[in-house]
């Protein structure tokens, strides 16, 4: 199954959940997308000492997940040049979800 995720908050304990969710979707041979939108975008930033959410998406990237990031909302934030995510618009998103079987939102 192809699986969409966008995430839209920095809340630890919610980005955490939903890389532990796609890491899961992978290890069931799912391919899986992930769209950071809004908030969420920081999330290399996120600094948390009971749900280490650097460490669940560096998982998911080395297991082969994909990870897009809103371009508007990186610009917005002034992180367009510090992040390691694709830089990504709305049309990608859209065509991302366009593409999954099932679409999950955090």
């Amino acid at each position: 199954m192809k699986l969409a995720i966008i995430l839209e908050t920095k809340a630890a304990e919610k980005a955490w959940n939903a890389l532990r969710f796609a890491n899961t979707a992978l290890k069931r041979e799912h391919e899986v997308k992930f769209f950071l939108m809004g908030e969420a975008v920081e999330i290399e930033g996120i600094t948390d000492q009971t749900y280490n959410v650097v460490e669940q998406l560096e998982r998911f990237t080395t297991a082969g997940g994909h990870v897009l990031a809103c371009g508007t909302c990186l610009r917005s934030r002034h992180l367009d040049d510090q992040t390691t995510c694709p830089i990504s618009t709305m049309i990608d998103c859209v065509e991302m979800v366009e593409w999954a079987d099932k679409t999950v939102t955090f």
